[in-house]
């Protein structure tokens, strides 16, 4: 029986960028580190690989955000991943308690929003932006 999310894991072309991005959010850096080894080859079925690795956390949340850089194999982009309508996973919401102060902020930080704030026919306030290598990521007041 599945408990809880533990983690939601973001392959990203630039580890550091990518990190600020997350910590502007709100998010800390729980643990920083370097995966390699025979144990990280089985997890992920690939060989030699090596990446750089971090973790982030909200403060009073418990699912995380991980973010890899992979050194080796060199990870691919995709063009498409942008669309929201790409079969897949699609996006990461956020809760939060005031979704306009926080559209504000990123608007002033030049974040690019996939249209303003809107409601929802059942009261919820929301907006789409892009992350780092174009991740859909959602604000969401409820």
């Amino acid at each position: 029986m599945i408990k809880k999310i533990d983690h939601i894991n973001i392959s990203v072309t630039n580890l550091e960028s990518a990190t600020a991005f997350f910590c502007q959010l709100g998010f800390s850096i729980e643990r920083e580190r370097v995966l390699e080894g025979e144990w990280i080859d089985r997890v992920v079925g690939m060989e030699n690989v090596k990446a750089a690795f971090v973790s982030l956390c909200l403060p009073g949340a418990e699912t995380k955000i991980e973010l890899l850089q992979y050194i080796s194999p060199k990870g691919e982009s995709n063009p498409e991943i942008d669309k929201a309508s790409q079969i897949g996973f699609r996006h990461v919401a956020f809760s939060v308690d005031d979704v306009q102060e926080l559209y504000d902020q990123l608007k002033e930080k030049n974040i690019n929003f996939f249209s303003n704030i809107q409601t929802n026919p059942y009261g919820k306030k929301m907006c789409y932006f892009h992350g780092p290598d174009n991740i859909i990521l959602e604000l969401a007041e409820f």
